[in-house]
């Protein structure tokens, strides 16, 4: 047990100093033409996408390696150990300028948005702090004993930190998202009438929780802004009461 512990720390210690960072550019296979939105993940966790000129950075560790997603298709994963230039790690994916998807402006659709993000980050989504566990014997038999693999796992501080804080962040833009759904200026503006700096004040005093959005019914929710319009006429611009600092 010693000698695991020892190796468990070993491992941690190893990884906290490689953290490292990756950039470069995404291509089409022409090799000119810059792609945005493609996905860029680590085995590790980590997750980004391209800008509209292609580029990307991304947060590694010596043992991760990279790989990128579009139109639904990963490419191989290059290991972290083998890329030449941490900072112009350009590839080029297979993709024809023939083949690139039609571009259509279409309006924000929460639903189909929030499915689309936990697809893309299902492995953030579902991750999960590891902690000590056991695993079966590997004869089949009815012995037990520690799951190894978990148990270096809740060594990796750094790497399990990373991990919780983009599924936090990544929870949080789902909330946020979902409070945008409901709470728009045309429902605002609808039932309070409400126009110009008026209406920005009042969306940003009144914003609902994520609770409350979630769980109220239109009524509810309509009812709300509407006694929210009242209290904000009431307390003047400044959406508090005269005097009040």
């Amino acid at each position: 047990m010693r000698i695991l512990l020892t190796l468990a720390f070993a491992i941690s210690a190893f990884e906290t100093f490689s953290q490292l960072r990756v950039s470069g550019r995404v291509f089409d296979i022409s090799k000119s033409i810059p792609l945005p939105s493609v996905s860029v993940l680590t085995t590790s966790g980590h997750g980004t996408v391209t800008d509209s000129l292609g580029n990307y950075s991304i947060e590694v560790s010596v043992s991760d390696s990279i790989f990128f997603s579009y139109l639904n298709k990963p490419t191989t994963k290059f290991p972290v150990r083998a890329i030449p230039n941490f900072y112009a790690f350009d590839i080029s994916l297979h993709v024809p300028v023939s083949e690139l998807p039609v571009v259509k402006v279409q309006m924000p659709n929460y639903r189909r948005d929030s499915l689309q993000n936990r697809r893309d980050y299902e492995k953030i989504f579902n991750y999960k702090k590891p902690g000590i566990s056991v695993a079966s014997s590997p004869s089949g038999g009815a012995g037990v004993g520690l799951d190894l693999a978990e148990f270096i796992s809740i060594f990796r501080f750094r790497q399990n930190r990373h991990t919780l804080a983009f599924q936090k962040r990544l929870r949080q833009e789902e909330f946020d998202k979902f409070i945008d759904h409901r709470f728009t200026k045309a429902t605002v503006r609808k039932v309070t009438a409400l126009t110009g700096d008026s209406l920005n004040l009042f969306m940003k005093e009144f914003r609902p929780s994520y609770g409350f959005t979630q769980l109220s019914t239109d009524y509810e929710f309509l009812e709300y802004i509407k006694l929210a319009s009242a209290a904000f006429r009431r307390y003047g611009i400044e959406g508090r009461p005269p005097g009040e600092e």
